[in-house]
């Protein structure tokens, strides 16, 4: 099983912008679809971003224009950067790896998760 590592999360005012990186270790995600979720407080994991191991790439409505995932396979590692930040994107936000097929969107189609980073964006 891959460990994965997130880090770049932090706090930052409104309209800001902040790049995420997940660090692969203990096998290659060249193969892999790769995801980022979220969950605030008091709210349900929803799905933000994905990539596939042919680097298509899927968002949610809420982020589409303002958020890139990316992935240099070299590295071993998945990007979001994240624009135009909102105090609603505020939450922990975690990423997924999965080998084989699925629902990019489905979070129950990942079998590798990451321990999360928080964003906390301030109005």
């Amino acid at each position: 099983q891959v460990q994965l590592v997130e880090s770049g999360g932090g706090l930052v005012q409104a309209g800001g912008s902040l790049r995420l990186s997940c660090a692969g270790s203990g096998r290659s995600l060249s193969s892999n679809a790769m995801a980022w979720f979220r969950q605030a407080p008091g709210k349900e994991r929803e799905f933000v971003a994905a990539i596939t191991w042919i680097s298509s790439t899927y968002y949610a409505d809420s982020v589409k224009g303002r958020f890139t995932i990316s992935r240099d396979n070299a590295k071993n590692t998945v990007f979001l950067q994240m624009n135009s930040l909102k105090p609603e994107d505020t939450a922990v936000y975690s990423c997924a790896a999965r080998r084989g097929s699925g629902n990019v969107f489905a979070a129950t189609s990942y079998d590798s998760w990451g321990q999360g980073t928080q964003v906390t964006v301030s109005s």
